[in-house]
């Protein structure tokens, strides 16, 4: 389980990463009226902003589950006389 969320963490920040790049080159492309400065987003860019939206928040969620105790790593036992002299 621990793999399939590392895995879905992996997959859902490369998603992210492609979507702010697209809203970037939509924001250049579309920016040409300077009458406004604010605008109301419509249709395909609309869409690229709340799938952002939900992915960053989906995003956020997995990765504070990730950093859950029940995903930490084991601790080393140390071994032999060597490992327990840094213990003492």
């Amino acid at each position: 389980m621990e793999t399939a969320l590392y895995i879905a963490l992996i997959i859902i920040s490369l998603t992210l990463i492609g979507l702010v790049i697209l809203q970037g080159r939509t924001a250049g492309l579309q920016s040409r009226d300077s009458s406004s400065i604010y605008r109301t987003k419509r249709g395909l860019e609309k869409t690229l902003h709340q799938a952002t939206i939900v992915l960053a928040v989906v995003f956020l969620l997995l990765a504070l589950i990730s950093s859950l105790p029940i995903f930490g790593t084991s601790t080393a036992v140390p071994t032999g006389l060597g490992g327990w002299a840094g213990l003492l």
